[in-house]
């Protein structure tokens, strides 16, 4: 039989015998109905298809919409009971004001009755207060006129006690006050000065009580030096240490005030010596203690005494032109602008 494929060409139908034709025949009737059958599979393919796409389209649209009646439902419950809990809110809330109301009102009957008795309390003691005000003031004025009586006739015994007491005192002696437990000391060295100065080198003497009763001499001003050198250097005495000095103007007289101190007998002394204000001249101690140096230096800047000896005896606060003595108490700044 001659093939299609092979390039040869088919034979002719006269060549071929009638039982060839037949077979020739029959296979191109079963490939035409083979190829007839692939068609119409293929065919029914493509009509099942859009069957199976369509039956899954509407399985989905169920779905969807079972889902949102679901959504839908549960929506309209959740409304329903929240309306419910709203309702039952409103009506707790409305007897809630309603007891309210009457709480108030109750409240405000109490005040009202609470206010009226007192009112009528208050008009019944004023009504009372009034009935006993006549009978009352006569028995006040009574009391006041007895408790000023009282009161000046006891007065008068306290000024006539206060008087018979000043009597009293004026015709006792006076009470001897006790004396100082460093009287001894200023008593020894009073007399240890009288001995080796005389009687008159000093003005005065006594405890000062003002500043832990201190012995206190008074120098005269001419032996002011040689007590202060006795001070030092009799064996009694040995005031070794000079603690203060300073000056102060009491208008009607300046003033040197010196402390000292013993170590060797543990005691201390004061010299004072009292300095003409015009003439303000007083030997320096400086050469007996060294710490008389700057003191004395100070009390003649600012108070304007004189120490005679004194190693060097300037100004030691104020600038050396500076005009008067500022601690003066009749010093007048000579640059108004001070």
């Amino acid at each position: 039989m001659p093939n299609e494929h092979d390039g040869t060409p088919p034979e002719s139908n006269e060549s071929l015998s009638k039982e060839d034709l037949k077979k020739r025949a029959a296979a191109e009737a079963k490939a035409k109905a083979l190829e007839l059958a692939k068609q119409k599979a293929l065919e029914k393919k493509e009509e099942s298809e859009p069957a199976e796409k369509s039956n899954e389209t509407d399985d989905t649209l169920a779905k969807d919409k079972a889902l949102a009646a679901a959504k839908a439902k549960a929506a309209a419950a959740a409304k329903a009971k929240a309306a419910a809990a709203a309702k039952a809110k409103a009506a707790r809330e409305g007897a809630s004001g309603a007891a309210t109301e009457d709480e108030k009102a109750l409240a405000a009957a109490k005040a009202k009755a609470a206010a009226a008795a007192k009112a009528k309390a208050a008009a019944a003691a004023k009504a009372k207060a009034a009935r006993s005000g006549a009978a009352d003031s006569s028995d006040a004025s009574d009391e006041k006129a007895k408790a000023i009586a009282a009161a000046k006739a006891k007065a008068a015994a306290a000024a006539r006690a206060k008087a018979a007491a000043s009597a009293k005192t004026a015709d006792e002696p006076a009470e001897e006050q006790k004396p100082s437990p460093l009287q001894p000391l200023l008593d020894k060295y009073k007399a240890i000065i009288q001995k080796e100065l005389g009687d008159d080198a000093l003005e005065d003497s006594y405890i000062n009580l003002l500043s832990k009763d201190v012995p206190t001499l008074v120098a005269q001003p001419d032996t002011y030096f040689k007590i202060a050198r006795l001070l030092k250097h009799h064996e009694e005495l040995r005031f070794d240490y000079l603690s203060e000095l300073h000056a102060t103007d009491f208008e009607t007289h300046l003033e040197v005030y010196t402390h000292f101190y013993s170590y060797s007998h543990r005691c201390p002394v004061a010299l004072k010596v009292k300095i003409n204000r015009k003439e303000a001249v007083i030997d320096s101690l400086a050469p007996l203690w060294a710490g008389a140096d700057w003191p004395e230096r100070e009390a003649f800047d600012l108070i304007g005494i004189t120490f005679n000896g004194h190693p060097n005896l300037t100004r030691i606060m104020m600038p050396d032109d500076w005009i008067g003595h500022p601690l003066r108490k009749d010093y007048e700044p000579y640059d108004v602008e001070v």
